[in-house]
């Protein structure tokens, strides 16, 4: 199966065009930006007020939570206010257990994301073997639910997002698929078959995930399996990383996931999820839009059709190769993925040290200027460069050579692609350095934003034993940025890991406020992953692969959680962090500070 048409070639997937109001979605209209409200969606003047300041900084639809049928209805005096003002903006109503609520936002609003995991199905985490005649009889019953919704939308022209999450599938597909991208993909697939078998062809697919491999991996075989069902099942994609978290650490999530899926030319339409307020979403957004859309193609998609990738699109692996020694460092192997900076930023640094280790593990690691009298660097295309290194006695350090004329991603899998497996890679942020022209073009956007996208692509492709950060040249905004990229794809844990969804009208206390003051509790535990969810719907199967969950029960109640087991229930929310301490306590996770 393949997800894209090259590996080594960047051309968007060809997918059909969607109608969302006056908007379309896929064919070859521009990558378009989504964001969602975090008022309450009975707030008929929060919602407009909102929405506008949305649309004016760049938003092009807007999603609000519809989680009853109650709620449902206020869409309508949102949509009539918008209008009246002239916002022509699309709504998108977010439905999850409620198939009735579903119904009446289909009324008003222009779009309707459904998750077919909790849309008229069940989600107790219980373990039992479904039948093949026991699993068809769920499918019916799920059908006799989702048709009404399907045929209103189909003869009102509303479209739909079948939106699967990560953590949040039925027990029926757990049961059969397991908590994996495979299971993500086929409950999507069920619930379009059942639209399609009712002609019904107005329909966005997206396979969210707060673990950026995760997600990747669900995409790339969404696409894949849509490829094999034939040609009309060219649906448009949409890209997220679900509850990425806010600041650095959510931006970075953010990056990976959806700019690793834009450089292969997957997604129609994106949504940026930060635990902060939502128009902030919308530069970071476009930023991403904009780096796929300014990217050359030099080769055809042809080229080196026949030349297998070192990796697995759909699982993950490291790219096997041989230690080497230098600056007292391991590098490939097992070894830790190392960061690589300058002279001058080691210089820099030297001073900070003290404060920097007192505060943080950011320390620096290798020096580019003593990498180079040993570094191989290549063109990944001249072939006799590359035979040269098969028949080196001992693994060299290799890396892409500067301003060669390929995409930065396309030209370091190219390279893991053709060279010998002995040898370990250095990664570059960027091979453009410092006078190419799509480089100055892009010298605009985020530097943090351009390193996540190409060095968390390539790890999450299992390529790169070090990394050389060049794009950022503030020293300590650098290092910073190195490792928590490293801790963002999953290469080298050395804090906390936060799953951290963005607020919503469903959201029972103050996000923003509440996940700082667990940050600043507990961001010295290294390690330890920690789900900070406001509301049910957000709360067990969402936070996934978390050690542990503080989730929205009821208004400034809190229910904690163990894995998706819940142990403690409506805790008062200004007792809620401290409890949450003593349960990490509990289980052995919890370290003082000092320590």
């Amino acid at each position: 199966m393949l997800h894209c048409e090259s590996l080594f070639s960047a051309h968007r997937r060809k997918s059909r065009e969607v109608q969302v109001g006056r908007l379309n979605i896929g064919g070859d209209t521009p990558i378009r930006v989504q964001s969602m409200l975090t008022c309450d969606t009975m707030d008929t003047a929060a919602c407009i007020h909102q929405t506008l300041e949305l649309v004016d900084a760049g938003c092009e639809l807007v999603r609000i939570t519809a989680p009853t049928v109650k709620d449902a209805a206020n869409l309508k005096p949102i949509a009539s206010g918008l209008r009246a003002l002239g916002c022509e903006v699309p709504l998108v109503a977010d439905i999850h257990f409620k198939p009735e609520a579903a119904m009446e936002a289909a009324l008003w609003v222009e779009k309707v994301r459904i998750n077919p995991g909790n849309y008229a199905d069940k989600k107790k985490f219980a373990v039992r073997e479904y039948t093949d005649s026991e699993y068809a009889a769920e499918l019916e019953r799920i059908r006799e639910k989702f048709v009404p919704l399907v045929q209103l939308c189909k003869d009102r022209g509303v479209a739909m997002r079948i939106g699967t999450n990560h953590g949040s599938l039925s027990d029926r597909i757990m049961n059969r698929y397991g908590d994996t991208p495979l299971g993500m993909v086929e409950s999507a697939l069920e619930f379009a078959q059942i639209a399609r078998d009712h002609n019904y062809h107005a329909v966005v697919f997206s396979m969210k995930a707060s673990n950026p491999k995760v997600m990747i991996s669900a995409y790339r075989l969404l696409v894949a399996r849509l490829s094999t069902l034939g040609a009309d099942w060219n649906y448009p994609i949409h890209l997220g990383v679900t509850e990425a978290g806010d600041g650095e650490d959510g931006r970075i999530k953010s990056a990976i996931g959806i700019g690793s899926l834009l450089a292969d030319g997957i997604g129609d339409t994106i949504r940026v999820s930060l635990t902060e307020d939502s128009v902030h979403e919308i530069p970071v957004a476009r930023q991403l839009v904009l780096r796929a859309e300014v990217h050359s193609e030099p080769l055809p998609s042809t080229a080196y059709a026949t030349l297998n990738p070192s990796f697995d699109p759909f699982r993950f692996e490291r790219r096997k190769s041989l230690p080497l020694q230098t600056q007292g460092f391991t590098i490939g192997g097992d070894a830790l993925v190392r960061i690589v900076l300058p002279q001058s930023a080691h210089e820099a640094l030297r001073n900070a040290v003290q404060p920097l280790k007192k505060a943080t593990p950011f320390l620096p690691e290798l020096i580019w200027e003593e990498l180079l009298p040993s570094l191989v660097e290549v063109d990944p295309r001249d072939d006799a460069a590359l035979a040269s290194l098969r028949g080196a006695k001992a693994p060299q350090l290799v890396t892409v050579a500067d301003n060669v004329d390929l995409p930065t991603i396309k030209a370091f899998r190219l390279l893991a692609a053709k060279l010998d497996g002995q040898h370990p890679i250095l990664l570059k942020d960027n091979i453009h350095e410092p006078l190419d022209p799509e480089y100055l073009r892009e010298a605009s956007l985020d530097n943090l934003l351009l390193s996540s996208v190409v060095l968390g692509s390539l790890l999450c492709d299992g390529i790169g034993d070090a990394m050389l950060i060049r794009n950022e040249k503030d020293p300590e905004a650098a290092i910073r940025l190195g490792y928590n990229l490293l801790q963002a794809a999953g290469a080298r844990i050395f804090k906390t890991d936060y799953v951290a969804c963005p607020s919503c009208g469903r959201t029972l206390f103050d996000l923003q406020e509440t996940t700082a003051r667990i940050k600043a509790a507990t961001a010295h535990l290294k390690g330890v992953k920690i789900a900070i969810m406001g509301c049910i719907v957000n709360g067990p199967g969402e936070m996934a692969d978390a050690d542990f969950g503080y989730v929205g029960g009821a208004p400034r109640k809190v229910n904690l959680y163990v894995g998706k087991t819940p142990v403690e229930f409506n805790i008062p929310e200004d007792q809620a962090v401290d409890r949450l301490r003593e349960l990490i306590r509990a289980h052995g996770k919890w370290v003082d500070p000092s320590e």
